[in-house]
C-alpha cells in the first residue's frame, strides 16, 4: 500500500486503535466486530447513517457519518473498503500524519491466520452462494464459525456472522487481486472465466491470479477445484499441492449420483471417490446449484464434517439474498429477485427457470459497469434472448465513468422485442402494465435494480 512499511500483523494487537473508512459496508461491519473482539478500539466514518452504523453504535462503536480527516483522531492505523480513493480527506490525511493505511483484504489475511480453518471461497461466479452453503453446513455441525458473505443469508439476518469457532469461511473475491492477501488452509476455486476486464488483461491473467491465489495454502491445506471448468482447472495445472476436485463429469473425487428431481429440486447422492458420503435434497434449483452443493460439501469432507451435518446444512439452505429470492406476487405474477452481472450467472439462471411451469418468463435486466457491457455485449444479447420478455434498464455505473457511450438501448437494438427503459421508475411502470397471472417477473443484475420489484410490489 501506499504508506506502511510495516506489516498490518504489528498492529492487529490490544491496546491499538483502528479506524475504519467505510465501516457500514457488508464486509468492514463484521471486521469492526472481530477486531473489537480481539481487544482492540474500533472506530470508523460512513458516508450515511444506515441500520450497520446504528448496530455498530449498539456495541460501543463510535461511528462518524461524512469522511472528514478529523474523524481520525489518535487512531495508530485505517482500514479502508476498495471504494474508498486515495483523494479520501480521510486517507489523505491519515498519509498526512504518518498513520498507516491498509485493505480491508489485508485485515481479513491477518485475522484468518488465528483461525485453524480458513475456508475461502473463490470463482468468477457462485461465491455467495456457496460461501452460504458452507456456513449451513457448518453451522449444522456446531462449529461456530466465523463467516463473512458477499451478500445476505437468511440464517444470518445478515451477511455475517462472529463465530468463536476454530473456523473462518468468507467469499473471496479476485477483483484487484484482493483474495492473495488471504491465508486459506482450505481454497475453493468454483470457476475460472473472463470477467472484471477493467483490472485484468485477459483470461490467462485470471488464471494466474487463482494460480496464486491456490499457492497460498499450507502443505497441510486443501485446494479444492471445479473438474468441471476449464479454467478452474487450468488455473490448478502444476500446483505442486495436491488438488481434490468437484464435478459431474469428468471423474472428479467428489461428484453427484442417483439424482432426481422433487418438485423441480435436485435431489442425488454425494459421493467420494466412489463412496457414498452423503445424500441431500436441494431447495434451490439448476445444475449450477448442485456444483455449488458439491463444492460445500468437499470443502466438509475435506475438514472431516460428518455427512448428517451436510445433509442438514444443505437442506435447509433455501438460498441468499438476491439469489434467485422470491420478493412476492403482483397481479398474479411471481417476482424475484437476482444478483445475475455476468452472462454465465444469466445463462444458469435463465436456463434454469425456463424449466419451471410459468407462463412466461419476463426479464428487467440492468448491466452492471460499462466494461463488462462492451466486453460481453453480444453474450448478454444471446442470453436476453432465452427471455420470454426482456427489459433492459440502463447500465450500472458502479466505480466507472462512461468512456466509450455505451447504453442499454444498444443491447435492446440486437434483441427482438425488447424493452430499453431510462430509469428504475420506468421499468416499474412497464412491468405493471405487462404483467399477468402465471408470469415469473425477474429483476436481474448486481446494482440497484431490485428496487423495480420492490416498488412494484407496493403497488399491488
Amino acid at each position: 500500500m501506499m504508506n506502511n512499511p510495516n506489516p498490518i500483523q504489528n498492529y492487529l494487537m490490544p491496546g491499538k486503535r483502528v479506524h475504519l473508512v467505510g465501516i457500514g459496508g457488508v464486509s468492514m461491519c463484521p471486521l469492526a466486530e472481530v477486531l473489537r473482539g480481539a481487544g482492540m478500539a474500533v472506530q470508523g466514518s460512513d458516508m450515511s447513517e444506515s441500520d450497520t452504523v446504528k448496530h455498530l453504535r449498539s456495541l460501543g462503536i463510535p461511528v462518524s457519518v461524512g469522511h472528514n480527516a478529523e474523524n481520525l483522531g489518535d487512531c495508530d492505523l485505517v482500514v479502508r473498503t476498495a471504494a474508498v480513493h486515495d483523494s479520501n480527506p480521510e486517507i489523505a490525511g491519515a498519509v498526512a500524519r504518518g498513520i498507516p493505511v491498509y485493505e480491508r483484504a489485508q485485515a481479513w489475511g491477518a485475522i484468518m491466520q488465528h483461525y485453524a480453518n480458513a475456508i475461502c471461497v473463490s470463482g468468477t461466479h457462485g461465491k455467495t452462494t456457496t460461501t452460504s452453503m458452507c456456513t449451513h453446513i457448518f453451522m449444522a455441525a456446531q462449529a461456530d464459525p466465523t463467516v463473512m458473505i458477499g451478500g445476505t443469508l437468511p440464517m444470518l439476518g445478515a451477511g455475517y456472522r462472529v463465530g468463536h469457532g476454530e473456523t473462518i469461511i468468507l467469499e473471496s473475491c479476485e477483483y484487484c487481486n484482493s483474495f492473495l492477501h488471504f491465508f486459506p488452509t482450505v481454497a475453493v476455486i468454483l470457476n475460472v472465466e473472463e470477467d472484471h476486464l477493467d483490472f485484468f488483461k485477459d483470461l490467462h491473467d485470471i488464471e494466474t491470479s487463482f494460480h496464486r491465489f491456490a499457492e497460498l495454502v499450507p502443505e497441510r491445506g486443501y485446494v479444492i477445484a471445479n473438474a468441471d471448468n476449464t479454467g478452474a482447472m487450468e488455473s490448478v495445472a502444476d500446483l505442486p499441492h495436491p488438488v481434490f476436485t468437484f464435478g459431474l463429469e469428468n471423474n472428479a473425487d467428489c461428484t453427484a449420483e442417483n439424482q432426481t428431481e422433487v418438485d423441480g429440486a435436485p435431489d442425488f447422492d454425494i459421493c467420494v471417490r466412489g463412496q457414498k458420503y452423503a445424500h441431500v435434497r436441494l431447495q434451490v434449483y439448476g445444475r449450477h446449484n448442485v456444483l455449488n452443493a458439491l463444492a460445500a460439501a468437499s470443502a466438509a469432507y475435506c475438514l472431516g464434517v460428518p455427512a448428517a451435518a451436510v445433509e442438514e446444512g444443505l437442506a435447509a439452505f433455501t438460498g441468499a439474498g438476491r439469489r434467485f429470492e422470491h420478493k412476492g406476487t403482483f397481479n398474479g405474477a411471481e417476482v424475484y429477485d437476482d444478483y445475475a452481472h455476468h452472462p454465465d450467472e444469466l445463462h444458469a439462471l435463465l436456463s434454469t427457470v425456463k424449466e419451471l411451469p410459468y407462463k412466461r418468463v419476463i426479464v428487467a435486466f440492468q448491466p452492471h459497469t460499462y466494461t463488462r457491457t462492451t466486453a460481453f455485449f453480444d453474450q448478454f444479447v444471446a442470453e436476453l434472448k432465452l427471455a420470454d420478455v426482456a427489459i433492459v434498464a440502463e447500465i450500472y455505473a458502479a466505480r466507472e465513468q462512461n468512456t466509450t457511450g455505451i447504453s442499454s438501448a444498444d443491447l435492446c437494438r440486437n434483441i427482438p422485442g425488447s424493452v430499453y427503459c431510462s430509469t428504475l421508475e420506468k421499468v416499474t411502470r412497464h412491468l405493471q402494465e405487462i404483467a399477468r397471472p402465471g408470469d415469473l417477473i425477474l429483476t436481474v443484475g448486481a446494482g440497484d435494480i431490485f428496487r423495480a420489484g420492490e416498488k412494484l410490489l407496493k403497488e399491488e
